[in-house]
């Protein structure tokens, strides 16, 4: 050939030649650009052999960007006001070519030698140490890396600027430094400990060592997302990495740890093994995800990471049963695409199905198909089935004996039940049912089902004596939802019933089975704590049995279990399998609840319901529902001490309960955030208000016109950094529509507000009643510039359209969503997020028709 084509973007080409290895002098190449693909052709004056190596050298400038992408622009203010730059890299996933060209795809893997000029005030950061600084006049240093590891293109990672650092030394002797702009230091500690713990457990978990002399950890003033896994060098948004013990939350506490613990993850698990191409990104994510679990569980037992991670299987759920889904590994190809692959799907849905997986295997042959795989695969690229032949490998090898009941599906087999519960092969004379290397449970074929198609299943179940029948089918929301006709899961079932609190396993690969009980029982509750990803219905009156079970004992059942059953009652009535009156029937036995998973399970189907009402002239129901609300929740709200006092799942309950409760204006609540909130105007800001309750007292003192003033003045001191966020959420719940406009308008120009907490910042006031048609008009009027800022596709422009439209529920505010997406060009129109916020809406109102009054009626008979 005599062309090669590389990706380029936004770079200006000034000069390329092509040398051949022989020593012949290089010759100069012609150099075409295709600005759309984001390529350039170097043309060589003779055909290339193959086989034969050549050295392209590229003469190239461009600027700084000025988005959060490629080779970027950051600054910050010093305590004395002082503005100062420096310049940072985020390449994943496509704009590694928006800084030097290369072949910009996850397979090209290579190795990277950098060299960065720089002022001797400066210093400059890589993936690898430095070996040697070259001072090239008296105002100019230069410095060598290390060469990289082979590694693709999208780690590779440099920052610019006057950081300061701390650093430790791993136990397998890994130096670990955290990189912050100077002021903020002493903010940096936690996330040093948490790091050095945390390498330490994957070297040993993995049984691989970490391959890089350094990991830096880097707090970046202005950044998209959370944070990035550039291999030795990883990058986070300040609020993601820095901790101040007198006044971050423990919420914040748990959000650094679990994104450090993602990002080190990483360094295995996409950096060392990578997936081939962007459709099975979720191997990268899913499993970081996941591995945040695992690792945190151990190093930082005291967080309680169990109690978190039913929330994301359920967020991931909600998207997924929307017509506008996709399998977790989906065809992509253009940039926008790609982009849109970093969703709920892949990071959410990724780490449920493989915690089901993990419960399924047992830990031990689940980490063995880990590790055989990364062992098998370091420094190259995989695709999703390899993973899965690592896990049946593992499986033969460690062939386990199961201690409970394993029946295969009736009908293919010679099954007969012992009286004690177990299924076994007739022949079989061993007291425990196990598999044998004779019938190797094929792991590939049961995730395929989880992987390839989207959704998940329902399970049906109907208790006939001592016969529960099963059936699944998908589930899905929506006005003309498709039929469910072709989708089969391989489903690992899993029940306890009120004879016996074992955990009893059943894997359901056909449409409807049978499992025989050893006797009748009172209840059954099948997805025991909720470790699979699929929801259950109980014919009959399965779920009156549930609910009473609540009433009477509700500590019968796990935590989870609770909140699962709460989870599955709401999204049974969104398919009509259940009216809405059984699901607040459930609900009414929250009033004894003191765990945080049911409770916060409980606010997060209720709450979205009052919501919908309030922007509904509805008669005083949304007011009699908002009571009812409070009503169950008054006890354990009364209860909260206003401190910082208790375990983490304690204060993380607390922080949530007391802001619920001033934002739904619960008169005792708001008068004791008002006494706190006076007290701390008058000191000046100096009060030391406990973290865990700041965000109730500043939100009740942003209704003021002078409160809110008085927040935004402390908003932009240094001091109250930390608390960006906290404040943020309460200056976006003023009733003052001016503020609010003038609050997204700052998030645009990006000074006083900075724009990566825009997309939060228009949720925030969209979520507000008094806001909700600003946060619309403001999405459609910017729209341009949104894109420009934070890329078609990203994350954090689904954030911003789902979360303006999500409480949208009339025809007329459907009608205009469509209408406005549909005037935008076809890439915009065909978005993801787009077609889900439609979706929603229709959901929303099917929701509102069929429920409202029903909602009512159940209201006045119950509680009034």
């Amino acid at each position: 050939t005599s062309v090669v084509v590389l990706h380029s973007k936004g770079l200006h080409i000034t000069g390329a030649a092509i040398e051949a290895a022989s020593g012949q002098p290089a010759q100069e190449a012609r150099v075409l650009e295709h600005q759309a693909f984001e390529q350039v052709a170097l043309l060589a004056a003779e055909p290339l052999q193959a086989g034969h190596n050549y050295t392209l050298s590229i003469q190239y400038l461009a600027n700084l960007s000025n988005t959060l992408h490629g080779f970027y622009k950051s600054t910050y203010r010093t305590r004395e006001g002082e503005l100062r730059v420096l310049a940072a890299t985020q390449f994943e996933p496509t704009a590694a070519r928006m800084a030097f060209p290369c072949f910009d795809e996850p397979a090209f893997k290579a190795r990277f030698s950098i060299k960065i000029r720089r002022e001797p005030k400066h210093l400059a950061l890589s993936n690898m140490p430095i070996v040697k600084s070259v001072s090239i006049t008296p105002w100019l240093v230069e410095d060598h890396f290390d060469t990289t590891v082979k590694m693709s293109t999208y780690l590779v990672a440099f920052i610019i600027s006057d950081f300061k650092s701390i650093s430790k030394t791993t136990g397998h002797g890994v130096k670990i430094s955290v990189y912050t702009v100077p002021d903020k230091i002493n903010q940096a500690d936690y996330a040093l400990d948490a790091a050095v713990k945390l390498l330490d457990f994957y070297e040993d978990y993995f049984s691989i060592p970490y391959p890089l002399p350094k990991q830096d950890l880097a707090a970046i003033p202005d950044f998209q997302s959370g944070a990035m896994e550039n291999w030795g060098l990883t990058t986070y948004r300040e609020s993601a990495l820095l901790y101040d013990p007198e006044k971050s939350s423990a919420s914040s506490k748990l959000r650094i740890t679990m994104v450090i613990a993602h990002e080190l993850a990483h360094q295995w698990f996409g950096n060392l093994v990578t997936m081939e191409w962007w459709n099975d990104l979720w191997l990268n994510e899913g499993f970081a995800k996941f591995m945040e679990f695992v690792s945190v569980n151990i190093t930082h037992p005291e967080l309680r990471v169990e109690d978190s991670f039913l929330r994301r299987c359920f967020d991931a759920m909600s998207v997924d049963a929307l017509n506008s889904s996709h399998p977790i590994s989906t065809p992509v190809e253009d940039p926008a695409q790609i982009l849109e692959m970093f969703d709920e799907v892949s990071y959410e849905k990724g780490s449920c199905i493989l915690n089901m997986l993990r419960d399924y295997l047992t830990a031990d042959v689940f980490k063995a198909g880990l590790v055989q795989y990364l062992q098998k695969y370091s420094y190259q690229n995989t695709k999703n089935e390899d993973l899965w032949n690592s896990m049946t490998d593992a499986k033969v090898t460690q062939t386990f004996f199961f201690p409970f009941q394993i029946c295969p599906t009736v009908g293919t087999d010679k099954n007969e039940l012992q009286g004690d519960g177990f299924c076994r092969r007739s022949q079989q004379s061993s007291s425990n049912a196990h598999w044998t290397k004779g019938e190797t449970l094929d792991v590939r074929a049961m995730m395929d089902t989880w992987t390839l198609q989207k959704g998940f299943p329902m399970v049906t179940v109907t208790v006939r004596g001592k016969n529960v029948h099963l059936q699944q089918e998908r589930y899905v929301k929506g006005v003309d939802s498709p039929s469910s006709t072709g989708y089969l899961w391989h489903i690992p079932l899993t029940y306890i019933t009120s004879k016996s609190d074992m955990v009893q396993r059943f894997l359901m690969t056909t449409k409807a089975d049978v499992i025989i009980l050893p006797e009748e029982v009172e209840w059954i509750k099948f997805n025991v704590d909720m470790n699979g990803y699929y929801i259950v219905h109980y014919e009959d009156d399965g779920w009156d049995r549930l609910i009473n079970l609540l009433k009477e004992n509700h500590t019968v059942i796990s935590s989870n279990d609770r909140a699962s059953l709460i989870n599955n009652v709401f999204q049974l009535v969104r398919v009509k399998k259940l009216s809405i009156s059984k699901a607040f029937d459930l609900t009414l036995y929250l009033k004894h609840e003191r765990q945080i998973m049911p409770v916060l399970q409980g606010m997060t189907e209720l709450i979205p319901i009052y919501r919908l009402m309030e922007r509904r002239d509805t008669d005083g129901t949304e007011k009699q529902l908002k009571e009812y609300i409070v009503h169950l929740f008054r006890e354990l709200i009364d209860e909260q001490s206003w401190s910082d006092e208790g375990s983490v799942s304690e204060r993380l309950l607390r922080h949530s309960l007391l802001l619920f409760a001033c934002v739904h204006r619960y008169q005792p609540c708001v008068d004791k955030a008002k006494a706190y909130f006076t007290e701390w105007q008058k000191s000046n800001g100096t009060l030391s208000l406990p973290a865990d309750v700041k965000t109730a007292v500043y939100t009740v003192g942003a209704q003021t016109s002078e409160g809110w003033d008085f927040l935004l003045s402390k908003y932009r001191l240094h001091l109250f950094n930390v608390e960006r966020e906290n404040i943020e959420l309460a200056l976006a719940f003023s009733r003052s529509e001016d503020k609010l406009q003038w609050l997204m308008d700052q998030g645009l120009r990006g000074d006083i507000v900075r724009t990566q907490d825009l997309p939060f910042i228009i949720v925030f006031v969209a979520r507000n009643p008094s806001g909700y048609h600003l946060a619309w008009t403001f999405l459609k009027e910017n729209w341009e510039k949104v894109v420009e800022k934070f890329e078609l596709g990203s994350n954090s422009i689904a954030t911003i359209v789902t979360g303006v439209t999500r409480r949208y529920s009339t025809r007329s505010q459907l009608a205009q969503v469509k209408e406005f997406f549909s005037s935008l060009e076809e890439k915009s129109a065909r978005l993801h997020c787009v077609q889900q916020a439609i979706e929603t809406i229709e959901d929303n109102i099917q929701w509102m028709d069929t429920n409202l009054e029903k909602v009512k009626t159940w209201l006045q008979n119950n509680y009034l």
